[in-house]
């Protein structure tokens, strides 16, 4: 009973820092304060997307990846990617069964698919390391080595996130606008055909149909976004992780350059209190008017708290029962926990990029957060007998 009440404490205490910070934006954002206004947070967030995010993203997979780190943890990225994917699934499941307005069915899908893969696990780790007499052996090395591979996580994940979650929000925030055919063109009736014409119209109709639909990709798909500030990013910390010579030149507390890496971590903490000062300050919107309906958010809920957890548990047990991963009990663990987490706090940051459910997404994220104090005790306690 007491280890149970120390796991809920232990995991309420990200959720009350997230609430914390939500409500200090909520209050900047009040009309008598305005300190976070509709502009204020627009540059906020324009701040956080090209600076703040590739900076935690650069840090963090430069200062965790290694080959031999890669090597050993080679089912991690596939594991996370399974995740988003089976994530995003259940977000159109949720979709299709609550039918909400066309503009938030990618807050809908990301909120399904993206988890809070950064200060959760960062505090619920060392957290679960501290009992002696755990699952986990010796606290020093169970809090090295999880947080190693929690570095790994956050840092994959944030890949993830502004590669494959945003460009689905992209492409499902904008809802492509049907032309009806009009009477005239649709009443035009050729007076004269023959074998030849039809054979040629055939050819043109199709060339024409296949140009239409690569035009349509090329819009939908744009190569130029894909390569977002972080992805960028994650792109040259792993060149920096994974050349030695260059790792040691700025990696490491003896690096010659190693102020370069102090400097972009220090730019990269604050992309999550800034982040979370967003939500709070979109949340005052969300109370006054929100186009979400609850179906959806309960949806969400399902899909974050039930539904996905459960395909964790036999896809990592699976993979163990494969040899496709050690019996490590740390190593996975961290993997189920990826599973069961709330939603990132990123997907603020996009939904105020496209300018698409600002508001409805605070509301998602109160209740989610609100409700992970439950989640984050419940599964974790299920997830360290089930590895024990």
């Amino acid at each position: 009973m007491l280890k149970l009440l120390h796991l809920f404490i232990t995991s309420s205490k990200p959720v009350v820092e997230i609430l914390l910070i939500t409500s200090v934006g909520l209050y900047m954002a009040l009309d008598g304060v305005n300190l976070l206004g509709p502009d204020a947070r627009k540059y906020l967030n324009d701040i956080v997307f090209y600076v703040f995010n590739p900076s935690l993203v650069g840090s963090r997979l430069a200062d965790s990846v290694t080959y031999e780190s890669l090597v050993k943890m080679w089912f991690m990225p596939i594991n996370l990617l399974l995740t988003f994917i089976i994530g995003s699934l259940l977000g159109w499941i949720v979709i299709l069964i609550t039918k909400p307005p066309s503009h938030l069915r990618g807050l809908i899908v990301g909120c399904c698919a993206a988890g809070n893969l950064g200060n959760m696990p960062l505090i619920i780790i060392p957290a679960v390391c501290k009992d002696k007499g755990g699952p986990f052996g010796d606290p020093e090395n169970c809090n090295k080595y999880g947080m190693g591979y929690v570095a790994l996580s956050m840092a994959m994940g944030s890949v993830y996130i502004w590669t494959y979650v945003y460009n689905l929000m992209r492409v499902l925030s904008n809802s492509p606008i049907e032309t009806q055919p009009s009477i005239e063109s649709s009443c035009k009736v050729p007076l004269i055909s023959s074998k030849e014409e039809e054979e040629d119209n055939h050819k043109v109709g199709r060339w024409d149909r296949f140009k239409r639909r690569m035009v349509s990709l090329s819009e939908k798909v744009n190569l130029s976004t894909i390569f977002a500030p972080t992805t960028i990013a994650a792109i040259i910390a792993l060149v920096i992780g994974l050349i030695n010579p260059v790792r040691k030149l700025i990696i490491g507390n003896v690096a010659p350059l190693g102020v370069l890496q102090d400097s972009v971590t220090l730019v990269g903490d604050g992309a999550i209190p800034a982040t979370t000062l967003i939500i709070g300050g979109n949340l005052l919107k969300g109370m006054r008017s929100s186009g979400m309906k609850r179906s959806s958010i309960i949806g969400v809920l399902v899909a974050r708290y039930i539904l996905l957890p459960i395909s964790g548990v036999l896809i990592v047990r699976g993979a163990y029962k494969l040899d496709l991963i050690t019996s490590e009990p740390l190593y996975q663990f961290v993997l189920l926990i990826q599973y069961a987490v709330p939603p990132a706090m990123s997907l603020g940051t996009i939904t105020q990029l496209f300018g698409a459910g600002e508001s409805e997404c605070s509301v998602v994220m109160l209740w989610a957060y609100g409700l992970a104090s439950v989640s984050l005790t419940a599964w974790p306690t299920f997830f360290m007998w089930l590895v024990a």
